[in-house]
């Protein structure tokens, strides 16, 4: 931590409940996204109507206009969204309200998420991709998954990685989860033959593979360090966040199919993985945990590698050794189940699990945690104790 007056520091998180999609019925997204971030402010120690910024993804229904509304702020200095959804936008939404601090352009901004899927639409569910359409209907890519798939198939191929170690991210974030009672997968543990015999989705991609489809909400309230003296919670610093793709990734899985040859097994991130390091002064050597976004299961596996963690191709050997594994392992990841096993919030949920690893209170605790990464390869942040 730099303990510079002006540094950009996390100083309350807030959540709801998690539940399965549609398990939540009687509150609107924006209702949601509301009880999240009072309960950021509560946890930070912080009136609600000091908020001046607010900041998410786009596409999001939870317009900053409502928000000003619904919570009574008086001054709404910074709203902001982030071009483009899934999880490009988790990060980049905490990177925005960094920049938005640094550059005194306000005071108080809250970053938040906020998913109703029962009410409105299913991510993991069949439709049109906006980003390629003739590229990927004709070939009957209509989600998520078919439209990876390609890609996690490349991956496994050119590094003949076996099943189980795809199976060992799974199993790990399940441990995980079967300690935290906000996770949907509190005290469910899978095993390995259970993931071997999980249903195939989209080849190589099994049912415990892919994460899950959620309801609920989560913020984080971003102050700076002289402003958060007199709050009630320890400062957690943000030292760099930031997003951007590597060069020609263009869309990437999600669009044209059309990146690198050379990086199409190998997935996005790395430049942003150097600035990232070089904003903090840090090296993968110094990070105590890190949070990554599972979406599926083999593109952890490759930020392991982006972030240096490990050599190219051998994401899947370091995890199935027991690395990301709490609580002996190197570098724990995931450690309140991540999406596969907390839920599914577009990635803020985990930046959250990062709060609560360098305050000390995760259910997963890192023994000394001072340090965090966050990153979905697209968007990433460091944080510090």
């Amino acid at each position: 931590m730099t303990g510079n007056s002006s540094a950009p520091c996390i100083v309350g998180i807030g959540e709801t409940e998690y539940t399965r999609w549609g398990g939540i019925t009687d509150r609107s997204e924006l209702g949601l996204a509301c009880q999240a971030i009072k309960a950021a402010c509560d946890d930070a120690g912080l009136d609600v109507r000091t908020l001046d910024g607010v900041v998410s993804f786009a596409e999001d229904s939870s317009q900053p206009w409502f928000l000003q509304e619904a919570l009574g702020l008086p001054a709404l200095r910074f709203p902001a969204m982030v071009w483009g959804g899934g999880g490009s936008g988790a990060y980049a939404a905490l990177a925005l309200a960094d920049a938005a601090i640094r550059s005194g352009q306000a005071e108080r901004v809250v970053v938040f998420r906020s998913l109703c899927q029962g009410q409105h639409q299913r991510f993991g569910q069949g439709y049109p991709l906006p980003h390629s359409q003739n590229f990927h209907h004709p070939f009957g890519m209509l989600s998520p998954v078919h439209a990876l798939a390609p890609l996690a198939q490349r991956y496994k191929a050119e590094f003949g990685v076996p099943d189980e170690h795809f199976g060992a991210v799974s199993v790990a974030f399940r441990r995980h989860a079967a300690r935290n009672p906000r996770a949907v997968f509190h005290d469910r543990p899978l095993t390995m033959e259970q993931y071997l015999a999980g249903r195939m989705i989209a080849e190589p991609l099994r049912l415990y593979d892919c994460c899950q489809e959620n309801d609920g909400a989560c913020a984080m309230v971003v102050t700076t360090r002289e402003r958060a003296r007199d709050l009630r919670q320890k400062p957690v610093e943000l030292l760099a966040a930031g997003w951007g793709n590597d060069p020609g990734w263009g869309s990437g899985g999600l669009g044209s199919h059309a990146m690198p040859a050379a990086d199409y097994g190998r997935g996005n991130g790395r430049a942003l993985a150097a600035r990232l390091y070089g904003q903090a002064g840090l090296s993968a050597k110094d990070i105590d945990t890190a949070q990554f976004y599972d979406h599926f299961t083999p593109f952890v596996l490759q930020l392991l590698e982006i972030h240096g963690f490990c050599g190219t191709g051998e994401g899947g050997a370091y995890a199935a050794s027991g690395a990301i594994c709490w609580p002996d392992g190197a570098l724990p990841l995931n450690t309140s189940g991540g999406h596969l096993s907390e839920a599914y919030i577009h990635g803020l949920n985990l930046a959250l699990e990062g709060v609560r690893q360098l305050r000390g209170t995760s259910t997963a605790q890192v023994a000394d945690a001072s340090t965090c990464l966050v990153s979905c390869g697209v968007s990433g942040a460091i944080f510090a104790a």
